[in-house]
């Protein structure tokens, strides 16, 4: 058994029988009272966050998690099918484990899936996605001074707000954790 000293933030443990992935996890010493830990900690089963005090020193189950890279193929109801690509298995991984970057995520990138036995825990997009916009109302010439956006459809269906110069058709690079523009890419 490890203890609140050995976790940092990304560990999986097994809190109240569930498995949950540290998401904040900061040591806090008020004034007259004992050392504890406060976490922000994230359900894998649903996604749903959780906080918790943990007293310095307590015992804590960290479950150990493999991460393989798998080629993300196509989509199937509330699942998204990849492959890994030594063994060509398909393996379907919910919707939800990729938090806001699936709306980004198109057929051939390569995905991060974290594995706890054969049960995937956890998956990270492509960190940046190029996409290409579909619809947007056009710019107006010149008007590159001010950082003004407006909002853009890209291929994969998802909006984005970009500055007023970026027109239908080009190419963009959007940071998938945040959802936000980066910047035009030349063809």
């Amino acid at each position: 058994m490890a203890t609140t000293q050995d976790i940092s933030v990304g560990n999986f443990i097994r809190y109240n029988g569930e498995l949950v992935q540290i998401i904040e996890w900061q040591h806090r010493t008020p004034g007259n009272l004992r050392a504890f830990y406060q976490a922000k900690m994230r359900r894998v089963k649903d996604g749903k966050l959780a906080e918790n005090r943990f007293r310095s020193g307590e015992s804590v189950e960290i479950m150990r998690v493999e991460t393989n890279e798998l080629q993300y193929l196509y989509e199937e109801g509330d699942a998204f099918i990849c492959m890994n690509n030594e063994t060509y298995d398909q393996i379907p991984i919910q919707k939800h484990l990729f938090g806001d970057g699936a709306k980004f995520m198109k057929e051939g990138d390569t995905v991060q899936i974290a594995f706890e036995g054969e049960n995937p825990v956890s998956a990270e997009p492509p960190q940046h996605a190029i996409l290409e916009i579909t619809y947007t109302e056009p710019g107006v010439k010149g008007d590159t001074a001010t950082n003004t956006l407006k909002p853009a459809t890209v291929e994969t269906g998802a909006q984005v707000m970009v500055p007023l110069f970026v027109d239908t058709g080009e190419k963009i690079k959007i940071d998938t954790k945040s959802g936000s523009y980066v910047e035009r890419v030349k063809n």
